[in-house]
């Protein structure tokens, strides 16, 4: 009798106990589902796009902080948990971000531990010098326009690049192209990855046919940097090509003004006579052959060119003033041209 007494109150004691787990549960289970929905769900406002910054040593607790006041995403404590429980809030990199509303916790949490960062568009111009690719790096807020500009022209950091033997500095060597780089690239790795890139066009086919022309890869290089400057129209390159070709066998001066110009510094954008008689390596009005390295840089068709040049006679040429110019075979041909094309438009 005792025994069947015994059952019942013990019931009755346990019957809250277990009441209480099951709520427990069901509001344990219902949270979980709602941080999942939270997880999976994009939060902030979807118009909003920014870029943000992870500071180097930065906590996770800061992070949430400022994401939810971007309004990035609607809860600092729920990411904050969501960080936790997934063990993702120490493994955040520091680094430049690019985040928006539209993404969801997740996604916010794989960018920022995957070192996803945010990537500078960096566009190069065909027939930059190095001075002015300095300055876009710069501009674009990738580097230090001197710092750049002194690495192009040391010799030690030169010789680490292992360029063409004869190549006096990097001028020609930061192959024109886009580029992206995050925010802290240095001078030094920016420069290293245009010049990687040149290799990787400069190829062995195209120094082998400039050899067959007599050039070294230097020289291709400095006759490709020329054509580059003289002409953007990218059908001409190979006739512009032919003319310094065909005045090179002959021993004639290439007399080409970028070259002048090349030589002259803080070229105030107006080339004189004297100009033209100043003494410089550069200056092929004055030397013979081609100048001691290139003068910009130059692309792919230009590099093709060099080596591959149309088969003419031609000797002159003069800008039509439309972007094209007049090939001519006689000096008389070509003052004929001059007078017609820049003298009478003058």
């Amino acid at each position: 009798m005792t025994e069947t007494k015994t059952k019942p109150r013990t019931l009755k004691i346990l019957w809250p106990l277990l009441l209480l787990i099951f709520f427990l549960a069901v509001a344990a289970g219902g949270s979980a589902v709602h941080l999942h929905r939270f997880y999976r769900t994009p939060q902030g406002d979807p118009n909003l796009t920014l870029i943000y910054t992870l500071g180097r040593g930065q906590n996770f607790n800061t992070t949430a902080r400022q994401l939810a006041q971007a309004g990035i995403c609607t809860s600092e404590t729920k990411l904050r948990l969501m960080a936790t429980l997934y063990g993702l809030d120490k493994k955040i990199k520091a680094g430049e971000y690019r985040l928006s509303g539209s993404m969801t916790p997740e996604a916010i949490l794989s960018s920022l531990t995957r070192g996803k960062v945010h990537l500078h568009k960096l566009t190069i111009p065909e027939g930059y010098t190095v001075s002015q690719i300095a300055k876009v790096v710069e501009q674009n807020g990738l580097g230090k326009a001197e710092r750049l500009s002194q690495l192009c022209f040391s010799k030690k950091f030169i010789h680490r690049m292992n360029l063409p033997k004869g190549a006096p500095s990097l001028e020609g060597y930061l192959f024109p192209e886009t580029y992206f780089f995050e925010k802290g690239t240095t001078e030094e790795a920016i420069i290293t990855a245009m010049v990687k890139r040149f290799k990787s066009v400069f190829t062995p086919q195209l120094q082998t046919d400039g050899k067959a022309l007599g050039l070294t890869p230097n020289e291709v290089v400095t006759l490709a940097s020329i054509i580059e400057k003289e002409t953007g129209a990218t059908f001409e390159r190979p006739l512009i090509s032919s003319v310094f070709h065909n005045r090179l066998k002959k021993k004639m001066r290439l007399e080409t003004d970028p070259t002048v110009i090349y030589g002259i510094k803080d070229f105030n954008g107006n080339i004189t006579r004297k100009d033209l008689r100043r003494k410089t390596p550069y200056n092929t009005y004055v030397i013979r052959g081609l100048p001691p390295g290139p003068i910009a840089s130059p692309g792919l068709a230009a590099l093709t060119a060099a080596v591959r040049p149309e088969k003419t006679s031609y000797l002159y040429f003069v800008s039509k003033k439309n972007g094209t110019h007049h090939f001519s075979q006689s000096l008389k041909e070509h003052g004929k041209a001059v007078r017609t094309y820049q003298l009478r438009k003058r």
